[in-house]
């Protein structure tokens, strides 16, 4: 059994990365019913919690700031909410290599170098060959309209687990984010 779930199943108030032995605590229904999956997969499960993720396809984070900038004007991305962007071919790779080994328990896997929303639109901004000067700060409770569901400020996810048992780290975002824009 593969249970994949998320960040959102921390409060986000932590003052450093999240490790697999952290306790939860949920603040939205999403977080809620991805913990209670995780709790249902039984003895035995892999379940790998993720964060942030995007690709080169599909609705994503990364899509909306690319159709975002070929548009005019200026855009607002939160400044304080950090996490960890996590690209879907590296995490299927990182998936595939815990199921052939037959792992269990907790893993976190992201791709390393955690970054807020503001700053990685300034860094995809500039891997596209725009001005990363348009991308503005904003605070969430600054956003209008607000989101409908509280987010956690912190989403970094440790991956310590994942190098402790001899897998190698995710490449950094950064590296994945130049690479696909090129």
């Amino acid at each position: 059994m593969v249970q994949i779930s998320t960040d959102y199943v921390f409060d986000g108030q932590k003052g450093s990365s999240y490790l697999e032995t952290d306790p939860t605590n949920p603040q939205s229904i999403y977080g809620k019913s991805k913990l209670l999956g995780e709790q249902l997969a039984g003895v035995g499960a892999l379940i790998v919690r993720t964060a942030w993720l995007m690709g080169p396809d599909g609705n994503n984070m990364l899509q909306t700031i690319l159709r975002l900038l070929r548009n005019p004007g200026d855009l607002y991305f939160v400044d304080d909410q950090v996490g960890c962007p996590t690209f879907t071919g590296d995490l299927a790779g990182a998936l595939l290599a815990l199921v052939e080994a037959k792992d269990e328990g907790i893993f976190h896997v992201t791709n390393a170098g955690p970054v807020s929303w503001f700053v990685f639109a300034q860094e995809v901004a500039e891997a596209a060959g725009h001005d990363p000067s348009r991308v503005l700060p904003i605070s969430t409770t600054d956003l209008v309209p607000s989101r409908p569901a509280p987010r956690p400020a912190n989403s970094v996810l440790d991956n310590l687990k994942l190098v402790d048992s001899g897998y190698s780290q995710l490449a950094p975002h950064l590296d994945r984010l130049n690479v696909l824009l090129k």
